[in-house]
């Protein structure tokens, strides 16, 4: 698993070592980012939840990003990330890693994100996560901002969640990238 593009590009991150970390693949976040790439710049702020491996937060960071927020509930995960962000000498002042659910941390953060990539386990109900991104109380994604969702091309999700409202979807082999978007009026 490599960065594709950006100050960090042609360089190798650690992937993990047991199956139950599903990394995004190269060709899904070349697609992810080349969709991305005029809304990323040095005021962004990504949020990389089920962040795994880190690679989809890191590749932000390459091209651009201010900060990324790094979110796993999963310690070997977010050790792995901590090692990933070491081997490239990322700054700490740029990133954040936080050992905890989707779900707890969206009912805890008090931050907005221009970016929200989620990605969680294909077997997982994202209801509950999309939900609460789309509150109007909650201001996790900025008016502006987009939310992307990785997900299984089989487990289709909706077009709409709340004030989500679902702009493009990406098939490439088994997965699926869902672009949302407020519906501000």
């Amino acid at each position: 698993m490599r960065i594709i593009s950006g100050i960090y590009r042609g360089r190798n991150l650690k992937t993990p070592l047991d199956s139950k970390i599903r990394p995004t693949s190269d060709r899904l976040r070349e697609t992810l980012f080349n969709i991305l790439n005029q809304k990323i710049d040095h005021e962004t702020s990504f949020l990389d939840l089920c962040a795994g491996t880190g690679a989809v937060g890191i590749e932000a960071l390459s091209r651009g990003s201010k900060n990324v927020v790094f979110v796993d509930n999963s310690r070997k995960s977010c050790g792995l990330i901590e090692s990933n962000l070491d081997l490239l000498k990322i700054p700490d002042t740029n990133t954040k890693v936080v050992c905890l659910s989707s779900e707890d941390f969206l009912k805890k953060t008090t931050n907005s994100f221009d970016i929200i990539y989620f990605d969680p386990p294909y077997d997982l109900d994202y209801s509950q996560v999309l939900y609460h991104i789309s509150d109007s109380k909650s201001l996790i994604l900025n008016n502006k901002g987009i939310l992307i969702v990785e997900h299984f091309h089989k487990n289709p999700i909706l077009e709409f969640y709340g004030e989500l409202i679902r702009w493009r979807l990406i098939k490439q082999g088994d997965s699926c990238l869902s672009f949302y978007e407020k519906n501000i009026k």
